[in-house]
């Protein structure tokens, strides 16, 4: 992976992220695979954070 992984990112195929690697949408379209929907938000450690006491 050590090779591999720069290749790919030089590519533009993955990003490097905090939460880990994650496919670019040029990775899909050369896969010939449609991309999946993400949610761009994160939860809150504690879940629903809205709530008010």
């Amino acid at each position: 992976m050590q090779i591999i992984e720069p290749f790919l990112l030089q590519q533009g195929f993955i990003r490097s992220t905090p939460r880990g690697r994650l496919l670019t949408p040029h990775a899909f379209r050369d896969l010939g695979m449609l991309e999946p929907n993400r949610e761009t938000a994160q939860f809150g450690l504690f879940g629903d954070e809205a709530e008010d006491e």
